[in-house]
């Protein structure tokens, strides 16, 4: 039995492939050891969203590489599918995106070929599924290629999951790729333009993970908010369908954008009692001027108005945001206007980027790029202001009875702890008194000990 170990770099969307190429390997006879460990494979599902996670894809091939010399070491995903079969030194496979499902068969073929190999005989390379892979040279070494041609119209590539690490809370793929190109983002020639997953599939997959004893699913994709508009189908009746799944308590959406946001977006998902009130907004900057920049499709006024609709129509919703700071271009003034406007608009929670240059992008080529130290200075900041609005925003927990669907048990202080999150996914502890796992139960929130970060 070959062992195999896979490491996972990047979002959400990446972890749930990663665990799919797990179930892969699985079903056919891989034993699954610690990516620390020796093993005779290694799969690296890569990340290219920044410069950095570059980096990082490529320390952890080199650490592959290092872990046994004698693996086969697999590069899949991003990283490797905006390179155009430029292998890293240390790279076997590399298999680009919309061919992770083809993991087992790119494997099979690999191996046969070193088999051959060993016993002297030359094989023609990368036939895979009509000669879709190929061979190339990096070096002395011989990597195979499995690299689908990401921009031209492709359809979604169906992967999926009977059972994730998380067993309370499921993510569920139901949408790749993206059209919006905004300035400073490299997913569009990394992941294609968008495809939809069929709703019979995600209906199929939601049911599999409610019967093996999932209680919340996680709906997730590159541009969520797209989802249908290559099928005709649109995010709501997605939704409609996921919410008549039987065992299915809560649904949770991944990231959206403004522009979905209307009153009677708004109203459809009000009357769906499972949607979590839990609201994740793509912001970016509350400067016009730097928005027009990242070629974003709204204004702040816009994005503010949409917040507006979420709030009047659910109760004390949780509005979290993305924010980068030191765009290519942003001057003091522009970066205090959209200070001022993340103040006015009171998010639960800010996810703090400083702007990292990504080459294949506009941004990287943009004038005005901001010194590291201002942004460092501007990230730390809006770190602090989100510190506190968090806070304010728990604090208002404090004498209510909450929902949480409890996900584990705990130490702390010397006595035993349930833990989970609220609908509005605030992680709260109550005292032990029996094991309550994955069920749904009522916490009245006595102080703020009970609010966990």
């Amino acid at each position: 039995m070959r062992k195999a170990a896979l490491h996972n770099l990047g979002c959400k969307v990446n972890a749930y492939e990663s665990e799919a190429m797990q179930e892969l390997l699985e079903e056919n006879g891989y034993e699954i050891v610690p990516f620390g460990e020796s093993a005779d494979v290694y799969v690296i599902n890569t990340c290219t969203v920044t410069n950095m996670a570059d980096r990082k894809s490529r320390q952890m091939i080199h650490k592959a590489r290092k872990l046994n010399p004698d693996a086969a070491v697999v590069a899949a995903g991003c990283y490797v599918q905006t390179r155009g079969g430029e292998a890293d030194d240390g790279i076997d496979i590399m298999i680009g995106n919309n061919r992770k499902k083809d993991l087992i068969l790119i494997l099979e073929e690999y191996f046969q070929q070193q088999d051959v190999k060993k016993q002297g005989t030359l094989l023609e390379a990368g036939r895979v599924k009509s000669g879709s892979g190929t061979a190339g040279n990096v070096g002395r070494r011989e990597v195979y290629e499995a690299l689908a041609d990401i921009g031209k119209s492709c359809g979604y590539e169906e992967l999926s999951l009977s059972r994730q690490a998380e067993h309370t809370r499921a993510i569920v793929k139901v949408q790749d790729g993206c059209n919006q190109f905004c300035s400073y983002c490299i997913i569009p020639y990394a992941r294609g333009r968008v495809r939809s997953r069929g709703l019979a599939e995600v209906e199929k997959e939601v049911r599999r993970l409610a019967e093996n004893g999932y209680k919340e699913v996680v709906l997730t994709g590159i541009h969520l908010s797209s989802y249908g508009v290559d099928t005709g189908g649109s995010l709501l009746s997605l939704l409609r369908a996921v919410h008549q799944t039987e065992g299915i308590l809560r649904i949770r959406l991944g990231s959206l954008e403004p522009g979905i946001i209307t009153e009677e977006f708004a109203a459809e998902l009000a009357a769906l009692p499972k949607i979590c009130p839990h609201f994740h907004l793509s912001l970016q900057s509350g400067c016009n001027a730097t928005l027009k920049r990242m070629n974003r499709k709204y204004t702040a006024e816009e994005y503010e108005e949409k917040c507006g609709i979420l709030r009047k129509t659910f109760v004390d919703p949780a509005i979290t945001t993305d924010i980068i700071v030191g765009f290519p271009g942003e001057t003091e003034e522009e970066f205090q206007e959209s200070r001022a406007f993340i103040d006015r608009v009171n998010f639960y929670e800010t996810h703090i980027f400083k702007y990292s240059k990504r080459q294949g992008t506009r941004a990287a080529e943009m004038e005005g790029q901001v010194p590291e130290p201002v942004k460092a200075e501007r990230s730390g900041v809006l770190i602090a202001m989100g510190k506190q609005k968090r806070q304010e925003y728990e604090a208002k927990l404090i004498g209510r009875t909450v929902e949480v669907l409890v996900e584990e048990e705990t130490m702390f202080g010397g006595e035993r702890f349930l833990v989970g999150h609220t609908k509005e996914y605030v992680k709260v502890r109550r005292k032990y008194d029996e094991n309550l796992t994955n069920q749904l139960i009522n916490v009245e929130i006595q102080n703020r000990l009970q609010i966990m970060d």
